[in-house]
């Protein structure tokens, strides 16, 4: 403990901005991780409750029960179950349900790049503390007795590449986190996309006639 905290006070002021920016990054990754978990465990439990309704054509129920959910995939059967009345094609209710999916995925996605930027921005502020330090650092040494600049400088370079590493330290932990949130993301999209064609499938089926399925004479 005692070495993490010399390391942090000998990285200059610069390292306090790049604690609060690891903080932030953090707090945005716990939030987004419970957010896309719940998602995740509400499109399961919705489609599990609405796909039977759906298969014996009880648009009424489903929509209802959409109405009164939250979770993305009610909000995407719920428009293309609202077309059916006005127009049963597939075209127009794969329409409808892309336009619920438009409004979903951004919902998804609200913050996530904010991580990767927080990232970014942390590995500048490094680069930018160590740049200041060095400046400082060379400042010094030019007005240091000439016996001493050689065990200066090296002392300055050694606190001013503190800044560079803790950013890196709090970058790449965010790097990460975005890529595994990202991945999350793409994950509950694609199943959405599939419990779309899913429903189209259901609702454009068509029943064997009775002509039809009489045995040949």
């Amino acid at each position: 403990m005692d070495t993490l905290i010399r390391f942090f006070q000998d990285g200059g002021v610069f390292m306090y901005p790049i604690a609060i920016i690891l903080a932030i990054g953090l707090a945005i990754t716990l939030e987004r991780f419970i957010s896309i978990s719940l998602s995740k465990r509400k499109n399961r439990r919705a489609f599990e409750e609405m796909l039977p309704l759906i298969q014996r054509k009880d648009y009424k129920s489903a929509l209802n029960y959409a109405s009164q959910s939250d979770a993305p995939i009610a909000s995407i059967y719920g428009s293309g179950i609202a077309r059916i009345p006005s127009s049963s094609r597939r075209e127009d209710v794969e329409y409808a349900m892309e336009e619920g999916l438009m409004e979903t995925i951004p919902k998804l996605e609200k913050r996530t790049q904010y991580i990767a930027t927080l990232a970014n921005i942390s590995t500048l502020m490094g680069l930018l503390g160590t740049i200041i330090g060095l400046i400082a650092a060379f400042t010094a040494v030019a007005n240091a007795d000439p016996s001493d600049k050689a065990t200066l400088l090296s002392q300055s370079i050694s606190v001013a590449m503190n800044t560079t590493a803790f950013g890196l330290m709090a970058a790449i932990p965010l790097l990460l986190a975005h890529s595994v949130l990202q991945s999350k993301t793409n994950e509950i999209v694609d199943s959405l996309e599939m419990a779309g064609v899913k429903f189209l499938n259901i609702i454009t089926e068509r029943k064997p006639s009775a002509a039809s399925s009489k045995p040949a004479q």
